[in-house]
């Protein structure tokens, strides 16, 4: 299973298999029912979530229900324990909506819930980040998850979450990101689809942000606060969600 979901990442364009992955793999996930693990964002228990990723897939990382990733149960905690969203009723632009998350946001938010991304069949709004659409002051939330390794301008890209943010609003901007690097590594004379899965870990990626990642969005004019929520959670707890244990969320303010 984990070679043929690798093949499927390498070979499909995201937005084919944003549209068909979900039916495929909730008919899978009757040959997986257990305990072991627990996924916080639909709630469903199973003996082990499926493989995922394009070189080297992870075991034990994708619900087969709901589709969510370690960091996106990592991310529904962080929004659950440590913020008002689902009672506060937060104008919301989320960037490359993933779909584990959309139907749910939009029964709890309705027109409060904006999806925009440049090609993605599952967004309302089609948007270039490095111009957004919107006014300044705009929302209360943006989710970018995944998104700034892969634009041409990343600074801009952040400069621009931050304009159409409220001063009292909060981003989450989460990228890859690898600790044993210190600054972030680029590199444009590397055009090889292969090299760059090898350098970037996707032959899209046009960066890895390393430990200053942090100290990029603050330069892009964010305050930024760097929450360690598995901490919080504990490592027993957070092996059954199959969390990502080293993950850091960074907590974007103006």
């Amino acid at each position: 299973m984990k070679y043929l979901i690798s093949w499927i990442l390498r070979n499909i364009p995201r937005k084919y298999i944003q549209l068909v992955a979900h039916q495929l793999l909730k008919l899978y996930s009757i040959f997986l029912k257990g305990n072991k693990v627990h996924c916080p964002v639909c709630q469903e228990n199973f003996s082990k979530f499926l493989p995922y990723g394009r070189l080297h897939p992870r075991e034990n990382a994708l619900c087969p229900s709901c589709l969510s990733l370690e960091r996106h149960r990592l991310m529904f905690l962080f929004l659950q324990k440590e913020t008002n969203f689902f009672q506060s009723q937060p104008k919301v632009l989320h960037i490359a909506p993933e779909y584990c998350f959309i139907d749910r946001f939009e029964k709890l938010l309705g027109e409060n819930y904006i999806t925009a991304d440049i090609e993605s069949p599952l967004a309302k709004v089609k948007m270039d980040l490095h111009d957004i659409p919107f006014g300044d002051n705009s929302f209360d939330v943006v989710f970018c998850n995944h998104v700034l390794e892969h634009v041409r301008d990343d600074v801009r890209c952040m400069q621009e979450i931050r304009r159409v943010l409220k001063p009292d609003g909060f981003a989450l901007c989460q990228s890859p990101q690898r600790l044993d690097l210190a600054t972030t590594y680029e590199d444009a004379s590397i055009t090889d689809p292969k090299e760059r899965e090898i350098h970037f870990l996707q032959d899209d990626h046009l960066r890895i942000y390393g430990r200053d990642y942090g100290t990029q969005l603050e330069k892009s004019g964010f305050q930024v606060s760097p929450i360690h929520l598995i901490e919080k959670i504990g490592i027993e707890e957070s092996k059954k969600m199959a969390l990502p244990l080293g993950e850091i969320i960074y907590l974007c303010r103006k």
